[in-house]
């Protein structure tokens, strides 16, 4: 999945999987509320809107969970996951099949790799990342050592690439590894933030994306940063 020799200066786009292509606050707010239950953690969907991040540990110490209890939390919360099956967002496959034919696709989560791993063969695309980083591969959100990790998989410049993300932890983590970060509003409780953390471009839906990298404007944009 080679970029094309006529894509201009961008040659890679890199994906948050969870909220940005797959629908899955409502699996993953689920998982936590029954989660919070079994810990006896008096937190309601509001609590975790308010305080939710990419990075579970930030949850769980928003919580007060005690360190001690984390490794049964996080056994608990992929319990009560693996009980729902969340959906590819609108437009994910056919936005996935248009940029693959002109930039290398990549994969960039905070998710684990066996969940994450699972529901791409679930989905059928397996094939459509040329590289993956999981949560077990380097630092967490925001910091940029996941992105960085996934260029020098690539063996491409951060000015040669772009991230698309739904979370204010993807565009700070874009920032610090050099990189441009087009933000998604998607399912996650994060748009109030999202939009305060100044991304290249704001789309309404993953679907946007493919007329957002053919506008002028927005290669006017790439070229400027070389």
């Amino acid at each position: 999945m080679k970029a094309r020799s006529d894509a201009g200066p961008l040659r890679a786009v890199i994906f948050d999987w969870d909220g940005t292509l797959l629908d899955s606050y409502h699996a993953d707010a689920a998982a936590y509320l029954a989660m919070f239950k079994k810990l006896g953690v008096a937190w309601g969907e509001a609590e975790l809107a308010l305080h939710y991040a990419p990075d579970w540990y930030c949850v769980y110490r928003a919580a007060r969970i005690p360190r001690s209890r984390w490794f049964e939390a996080d056994r608990l919360w992929r319990n009560y996951y693996r009980r729902h099956r969340p959906k590819l967002l609108p437009g994910t496959k056919r936005v996935l099949g248009q940029l693959g034919e002109c930039y290398t696709l990549a994969l960039v989560t905070s998710g684990d790799r066996s969940r994450v791993a699972a529901q791409l063969r679930r989905f059928g695309l397996t094939r459509t990342f040329a590289a993956c980083v999981f949560s077990e591969d380097a630092r967490r959100k925001p910091h940029p050592a996941p992105l960085q990790l996934a260029l020098r998989r690539l063996e491409l410049s951060p000015r040669n690439s772009i991230y698309v993300g739904d979370a204010p932890e993807d565009i700070e983590m874009a920032r610090r590894a050099g990189m441009p970060a087009v933000a998604v509003l998607g399912p996650f409780p994060t748009h109030q933030r999202l939009r305060a953390s100044r991304p290249a471009a704001l789309l309404k839906s993953i679907a946007e994306l493919p007329a957002l990298l053919r506008s002028a404007r927005f290669k006017g944009f790439l070229s400027r940063r070389k």
